[in-house]
């Protein structure tokens, strides 16, 4: 129980960490949905519940970084299940703000670009950290010399 206890306080300090970054990205959205042409004016309501639902997925998101803390889970189960875990929060979120129509396209294209922005990410991370690991074992093989 103790475990728990401690993953639910790191869930919570990373979401909150995360969170002041919500309106950042709300803004980001209504910028490109402004250039894009999908909307020219938001309503003050639409605004509340954009900030509100925003800020909510970034404590989400942020929070739900700890399962790559949680050792007993293997490295590839906590990276599905973070990727499927935020694709649902975000398809959610947008769904609530308008900003995703119902439809089959629509889902395709936001789970194409999610997809590969999610693999992106994950073979950048790889990148460094192979670079990172080839550079400690080479020091530590000219030390051992």
């Amino acid at each position: 129980m103790k475990l728990i206890g401690k993953y639910l306080k790191d869930f919570a300090l990373r979401g909150l960490v995360a969170m002041g970054f919500g309106p950042i990205v709300l803004g980001i959205v209504y910028f490109c949905l402004g250039l894009s042409g999908v909307i020219e004016n938001v309503a003050y309501l639409e605004m509340v519940i954009g900030i509100i639902s925003i800020t909510v997925l970034a404590f989400f998101c942020g929070g739900i970084t700890v399962v790559y803390r949680i050792e007993e889970i293997p490295l590839s189960a906590s990276i599905t299940a973070h990727g499927v875990i935020i694709y649902i929060a975000y398809a959610a979120v947008y769904l609530i703000n308008g900003w995703l129509k119902d439809g089959i396209v629509s889902f395709a294209v936001f789970t194409g670009i999610f997809v590969l922005s999610f693999a992106l990410i994950w073979v950048i991370i790889y990148c460094i950290t192979n670079k990172g690991t080839k550079m400690v074992n080479k020091g530590l093989k000219n030390k051992a010399e």
